[in-house]
C-alpha cells in the first residue's frame, strides 16, 4: 500500500506536468542579434502575433488566419506542435546589389488543429532577422478533394504608434505608376507595398516575399493605426483558388534604425528559395542604348508612318553608335506589327510578335549588330491581351533564340489583363511565373513592364532581370513629369522590393526636340547619379544618341558598372536627398551618386568606406557653379582629385541636383 501510495502521486505530477506543457499557448522568437522579437499566442483559441523592436512594440496582437468558402480558419485552434530552430548561412548571388549575402534568421514553426469536427490543420512559420520579421502561413494536405476557395485574409497589423508613410494607392488602373503621397498612417485607405512608415523611433516597411501562385496583398487601412490584408481578386471575386493545400507569400515587416537601414536589408531576398536554373550563360547585367525616347517625345512613332522609329536604316545607325561608344546592346521597340496610334488605350490590341513592322527586317539587324558586337534587346508589348500573347508565345521566344536574341523586355499596357484580371491579382501572378519560366526554356532574360510587384524571385530566377512597377523617365516625355523628390522617394519604397527598369540618363533635361513644356526635373549631373542610386542589373542610356555625343560626362556613363561587389547607404531622408556608394564587383573601383530634391543642399560625406590601405582617383561629376533644375540644367563640372578613406567631400548640390563621383584605385 505504501509503495501504491507513492507511486500514484508521483504519476499525477507528471501527467499535470504533461497537460500543462501541452496547455502552452503563448511563443516567444528573437532575432540572432536580439533585435526583433515575435510573440505569438492563442487568445481564446485564436492565432495572434505582436513585433518588437528592442523594448519599442512596433506591432501590437494583431489576428491571423483565412477565412475559406465554407470554413472559417481563424478560431477555434489548439496548438499541435511547436519546433524551433537556426539558419545561418551565406550565399552568393548570380548578380546584384551585394555579391554575398548572409541568411540569418531563427524560426518559430506552430502546428494548429482545429477543434471542430473538421480537424482542420494550419501551420505558421515565423522568422526573425536583425534587420526585420516574416511569416507565412501553410495550408496542408489533409483530404480534401473540393477545390480551396480563399474569400478573406484576417491578418491584421495593428501599429503600436503613428507615423508617417510613404504610399501608392491599390485597385486604380496605372499600374504602381503613381506619385507618392506622405501622410500620416492614420489617414490612409487601401495601399500597394512596400508601405515605408517612418515615426518617431524607427523606419519600417511592409511588403512581402517569395509570392508564387497566389494573390498578391496589398494593405487596407480599418481603424486608427491598424491595417488588414487585402489580397487583389479574381474577376468573380474569388481571392485564391488552391488544389488541397496552399502556402501563401512570407508576410515581411524591415525594421531600421534610419531610413538607409532598409535599403541594406536582404530580407526580402533570403525569404525566396535558391537559383533553380542550371543555365544562366546567357544572364548578364549590361547597359543598353534604345529606339524609344524619340517615340516618348514625339520625334518618331512607335507605329508604321512618316515618322517610324524602328526602320532598319534608324536600327543600323544606332548600332553603329552604340558600338562606336563601346557599348553591346540595344533595345528596339515597335519592331513588330500591330502598332497603330491608339495601341496604348484601354482596349483589346493584337499585336504579333513574329511578323516585322514594314521597313524593318528582324534578322537582317540582328545580324548587322552581331557584326558590330551589339547585341538586340528584343521588345513585346502584349497590350495585357494575355489571351492573344500565350497564343503567340512559343513561336514568338523561338524566333528571338533562332535569332540570337537573348534578352526580351515585355510590357503589360492596359488597366487590367484581358480587360478582365487585375496584373496584381492570382491571375497575373501565374501569367508572369508562366512567362519568366518558358523564357528560361529558350535561354531569355526578362524586363517586366507593367508587372507583378517584385518580392525577391530573381534569387530562383535569376533571368528576372528588373522590372518597372513605378513612375519612369518617360513621364517627363508627355506629362508634367516626375517632381524632383521622385528619385529621392524611390529607394525607400518602391526598389526595396527589387530593381527596376527607371531608364535614366537624359542629359539633355530640357528635352529640347520634344513636346512644349515638357522637361525632366532635375538637372544633369543627377542624372549621372542616378546611375548608382537606383539600382538596377540593366540600365539604359535614355537619351537620343546626339544628345550624348562630345559630352564630358558621358564618360561616366561608360564607366559605371550594372554589377556590384557591395552597397552603402551613406546618408538619407526619404524625400529629400540620399547618396549611396557601391563597389564594382569586377574591379577595385568605388562609384558613389549623391542627389536632392527641389532643395538646394550641402552634404559632407565621409569616404570611410574606401580601402584604407589605398589611395584612390575621384573622377567627380556635378553641377557646375550657378546650375539649377532650371538655370543652365545641363552644365556638368568634371573634376579629379586624389582622395583616400580618412578624406571628407562636401557636395554643394543645387535644387534637383546631384553629384557622380568614380572612384579609381591608383
Amino acid at each position: 500500500m505504501r509503495l501504491k501510495q507513492f507511486i500514484l502521486p508521483a504519476l499525477l505530477v507528471s501527467a499535470i506536468a504533461v497537460n500543462a506543457q501541452a496547455k502552452k499557448t503563448a511563443y516567444e522568437l528573437t532575432s540572432p542579434g536580439g533585435k526583433n522579437t515575435i510573440n505569438f499566442a492563442l487568445t481564446n483559441n485564436a492565432p495572434t502575433y505582436a513585433v518588437k523592436h528592442g523594448a519599442a512594440e512596433i506591432i501590437t496582437p494583431s489576428a491571423m488566419g483565412f477565412i475559406l468558402k465554407n470554413e472559417d480558419l481563424t478560431k477555434n485552434f489548439e496548438i499541435a506542435d511547436v519546433k524551433t530552430s537556426t539558419h545561418d548561412d551565406t550565399w552568393t548571388q548570380v548578380w546584384g546589389e551585394k555579391k554575398n549575402i548572409r541568411n540569418h534568421y531563427n524560426e518559430l514553426v506552430v502546428k494548429l488543429n482545429s477543434k471542430d469536427k473538421n480537424k482542420r490543420k494550419l501551420e505558421i512559420q515565423f522568422r526573425a532577422f536583425d534587420d526585420g520579421v516574416a511569416f507565412r502561413y501553410v495550408y496542408p494536405e489533409q483530404g480534401i478533394k473540393d477545390s480551396i476557395y480563399i474569400t478573406n485574409e484576417v491578418t491584421a497589423f495593428n501599429l503600436k504608434e503613428d507615423g508617417q508613410a510613404w504610399w501608392i494607392p491599390a485597385y486604380l488602373d496605372q499600374q504602381m505608376e503613381y506619385l507618392f503621397t506622405k501622410s500620416p498612417v492614420s489617414k490612409l485607405d487601401v495601399v500597394h507595398t512596400p508601405l515605408t512608415i517612418e515615426n518617431k523611433t524607427n523606419v519600417i516597411s511592409f511588403h512581402e516575399a517569395d509570392l508564387k501562385d497566389f494573390a498578391a496583398m496589398t494593405l487596407r487601412h480599418t481603424t486608427g493605426t491598424n491595417f488588414k490584408a487585402d489580397l487583389m481578386p479574381w474577376s468573380d471575386g474569388i481571392l485564391v483558388r488552391a488544389k488541397g493545400s496552399f502556402t501563401t507569400p512570407w508576410r515581411t515587416l524591415q525594421i531600421g534604425e534610419k531610413p538607409g537601414d532598409l535599403i541594406e536589408s536582404y530580407l526580402i531576398l533570403n525569404l525566396n528559395e535558391p537559383n533553380k536554373l542550371k543555365d544562366v550563360s546567357y544572364v548578364h547585367p549590361l547597359k543598353y542604348l534604345g529606339i524609344w525616347w524619340g517615340m516618348h517625345i514625339g520625334q518618331y512613332t512607335f507605329w508604321e508612318s512618316d515618322k517610324q522609329g524602328a526602320t532598319t536604316k534608324r536600327a543600323k545607325e544606332y548600332i553603329d553608335f552604340t558600338a562606336k561608344e563601346g557599348f553591346h546592346y540595344l533595345l528596339i521597340e515597335g519592331w513588330n506589327k500591330g502598332w497603330t496610334p491608339d495601341w496604348y488605350k484601354n482596349q483589346i490590341h493584337t499585336f504579333s510578335f513574329t511578323e516585322n513592322a514594314d521597313n524593318f527586317n528582324l534578322e537582317e539587324v540582328v545580324k548587322y549588330g552581331r557584326s558590330k558586337g551589339v547585341e538586340i534587346i528584343g521588345y513585346h508589348e502584349t497590350g495585357s491581351n494575355i489571351y492573344n500573347y500565350l497564343t503567340e508565345i512559343d513561336a514568338a521566344f523561338a524566333l528571338y533564340k533562332k535569332v540570337g536574341i537573348h534578352n526580351v523586355k515585355i510590357g503589360q499596357v492596359g488597366s487590367m489583363m484581358n480587360l478582365k484580371e487585375w496584373h496584381q491579382g492570382q491571375y497575373g501572378v501565374r501569367y508572369y511565373s508562366y512567362v519568366l519560366e518558358k523564357a528560361a526554356q529558350y535561354g531569355l532574360a526578362v524586363n517586366f513592364h507593367e508587372p507583378v510587384k517584385d518580392t525577391g524571385e530573381r534569387r530562383t530566377y535569376p533571368n528576372m532581370m528588373a522590372r518597372e512597377g513605378a513612375r519612369g523617365m518617360e513621364y517627363n516625355a508627355w506629362s508634367d513629369g516626375n517632381p524632383p523628390s521622385h528619385e529621392t522617394i524611390l529607394p525607400f519604397t518602391r526598389f526595396l522590393s527589387g530593381p527596376m527598369d527607371f531608364t535614366p540618363g537624359v542629359i539633355d533635361v530640357e528635352v529640347k526636340k520634344g513636346y512644349p513644356g515638357r522637361r525632366v526635373h532635375t538637372t544633369a549631373a543627377k542624372q549621372l547619379a542616378l546611375y548608382v542610386v537606383l539600382y538596377s542589373p540593366i540600365q539604359m542610356l535614355a537619351d537620343l544618341p546626339e544628345n550624348y555625343e562630345g559630352q564630358p560626362e558621358f564618360q561616366f556613363l561608360k564607366d559605371v558598372p550594372t554589377d556590384w561587389e557591395d552597397t552603402k547607404i551613406i546618408n538619407g531622408q526619404i524625400g529629400k536627398f540620399i547618396t549611396t556608394a557601391r563597389k564594382d564587383r569586377n574591379s577595385e573601383d568605388w562609384f558613389l551618386g549623391s542627389i536632392t530634391n527641389e532643395d538646394a543642399r550641402n552634404l559632407n560625406v565621409s569616404l570611410s568606406f574606401l580601402d584604407p590601405a589605398a589611395k584612390y582617383e575621384a573622377q567627380i561629376y556635378s553641377d557646375a557653379p550657378g546650375t539649377t533644375e532650371t538655370n543652365n540644367p545641363g552644365d556638368v563640372a568634371v573634376t579629379k582629385k586624389q582622395v583616400t578613406s580618412k578624406d571628407k567631400l562636401t557636395f554643394m548640390l543645387p535644387t534637383s541636383g546631384g553629384t557622380a563621383i568614380r572612384f579609381k584605385k591608383l
